[in-house]
């Protein structure tokens, strides 16, 4: 489809187009806001709130001690691997105002997989939560990485607080190994450095690389996508135009459960609501649902940002409904698919309706989205301003309206490549601009689209396709059905056929009583064939369920 049919399409008052270049790079965008809101709060975790003017000294001040006192030059890259602390906004835009790119990295990561993105990104230095540094300390020396910074978790907290949430993470929980790694560098110290002296602001150039965010991409081993300057600054346009018509320029509260470190909360949160000058509170540990809920109590809120698996343990603990929804403006949701039962739950709960999202990291991430007050329930919405998609064949033809094919996506938001990857960005990105996203897709007449399944996560039963989403979808709207995956079994008669896996509420529910659920809302070869019932589904650190696990279990 042409830009323009999607244009058409847009409800009344939804900004169509965006001013790509507006800004040069991501700095200007933040260190805009940094002056605008000054006196406003930025970050909040753990009781301790940094307004921006105080996240404009801190990053500054760390800026400063990478330029000054290290060895690392504009466009080498710096890996930052923490969890939902305030650490985080300071380390990631004190890393950007040196001039470095910045490497996301999962705390949560085994030594195999950090000695691969470590190597692979060239990283060459690393700011890493104590309570990970064995991990670091096996594979450091297997790496190009020179410079450790190790920060504690109350180290940006004052007085008598830093201390002693110190102390008991290290004392008496016992969360923090016993390691030295030698020539490492305290966090803390490294601001001290830092103080009083002015750092060196970067020649940053669009086309420059900002973020390298890995990712399995549609198919293979992890690798980084090149945001650049240019890509992250137009999709935090394209969200900021979505979010316009809502929010009030006013410094309104966001809940910022999902980790900063994956880039649907790094849009949002740090570049997003960040030119809004939103007050985005950070939860460090989500799957801590009774902590989660606690922090929800102790105010207010206008904007909550998760995905379908966090909705759903929400709801299902009592104490959710005495938190206070009456501020609650706009719940987003992206990730994974979002079934109309967590769907109806949360309005019923919160009376709040969500607006569904779907992007990629290869997009920077987002791709389109549900406007406010313009959802419409089991699409991902239209595209995004200045954004176009198409559906096409297995050879690249675009498909008529209605018909399902693999998206493609085209805007300037995409991802420059993979890094040092030529091939694997000639396979993914056309030469005209086009990325293939390995979604299959259809678009509908008014324009929303809709997301049928991953490509390679489709199931064939006797030559007809089955998309997993759908059958999720059916076996979560059951009273009884907590969570729920599907994928595909090799069977001698039919090739594959479905089998299910599942959380339950109710220990007397069986594979019998699901199946005949399931007979009235699917044609019988979409019908699982085996029901497997588990405690919990294997997820990922942002919740999402692990479909890949569970294939290679089966």
């Amino acid at each position: 489809m042409s830009e323009a049919f999607f244009q058409d399409r847009y409800p009344e008052g939804v900004i169509k187009t965006i001013e790509a270049s507006l800004y040069q790079s991501v700095n200007q965008l933040f260190e805009e806001s940094f002056t605008k809101y000054a006196t406003r709060p930025a970050f909040t975790c753990l009781n301790r709130t940094l307004t921006y003017g105080e996240l404009d000294q801190l990053s500054a001040q760390f800026a400063t001690y990478l330029q000054q006192h290290t060895d690392l030059k504009p466009g080498d890259r710096i890996a930052i691997q923490l969890p939902n602390l305030l650490q985080y906004p300071i380390a990631m835009f004190g890393a950007m105002r040196a001039g470095l790119v910045v490497v996301n990295t999962n705390p949560l990561y085994t030594e195999r997989e950090m000695e691969h993105q470590f190597n692979d990104s060239g990283a060459k230095a690393l700011v890493v939560l104590a309570n990970f540094t064995d991990r670091v300390a096996n594979v450091l020396e297997k790496t190009g990485i020179k410079h450790v910074i190790i920060t504690q978790v109350g180290d940006v907290h004052t007085g008598l607080k830093r201390p002693l949430i110190n102390s008991v993470i290290k004392y008496v929980k016992k969360e923090v190994p016993a390691v030295t790694i030698p020539g490492a560098i305290p966090f803390r110290k490294a601001l001290a450095l830092g103080k009083n002296i002015n750092y060196s602001t970067p020649n940053v150039a669009g086309d420059d690389v900002a973020v390298l965010q890995y990712t399995g991409g549609t198919t293979g081993i992890a690798k980084g996508a090149m945001l650049t300057h240019a890509s992250l600054s137009a999709n935090t346009m394209q969200c900021c135009v979505l979010f316009d018509s809502i929010l009030n320029d006013d410094g309104e509260t966001a809940i910022a459960p999902l980790p900063l470190y994956h880039i649907y909360a790094f849009i949002v949160h740090l570049l997003a609501l960040t030119r809004f000058g939103a007050h985005s509170i950070l939860i460090p540990n989500p799957r801590d649902i009774p902590g989660f809920i606690k922090t929800l109590k102790q105010q207010p809120f206008e904007i909550f940002v998760g995905l379908n698996s966090l909705f759903v343990a929400l709801c299902a603990d009592d104490e959710f409904k005495a938190v206070d929804f009456s501020k609650l403006k706009i719940t987003t949701s992206a990730g994974m698919a979002l079934t109309k039962a967590a769907t109806e739950t949360w309005m019923k709960m919160t009376g709040c309706s969500m607006s569904e999202a779907y992007g990629l990291t290869e997009a920077s991430p987002l791709v389109s989205f549900n406007p406010p007050g313009h959802g419409k329930l089991g699409t991902i919405g239209l595209p995004v301003a200045s954004t176009d998609c198409k559906i096409v064949d297995d050879s690249g033809n675009e498909l008529p309206i209605g018909e399902g094919g693999e998206l493609w996506v085209k805007g300037p938001q995409i991802m420059k490549g993979y890094w040092q990857r030529p091939e694997a960005t000639a396979e993914t990105i056309t030469e005209d601009g086009w990325l293939k996203t390995g979604d299959i897709a259809a678009i509908r007449e008014d324009g929303y689209m809709r997301i049928v399944d991953r490509k390679k996560d489709m199931i064939i039963v006797s030559g007809f396709n089955v998309y997993p989403i759908e059958v999720e979808d059916i076996l979560s709207s059951h009273p009884d059905v907590l969570e729920a995956a599907v994928v595909g079994v090799a069977d001698d008669k039919s090739g594959e056929v479905v089998k299910a896996y599942l959380a339950s509420s109710n220990k007397d529910l069986t594979a019998e009583a699901l199946r005949d659920y399931c007979k009235k809302e699917l044609t019988a070869y979409k019908v699982p064939k085996y029901i497997e019932f588990r405690d919990e589904l294997p997820k990922s650190n942002v919740g999402k369920i692990l479909r890949r696990e569970l294939r290679e279990e089966a």
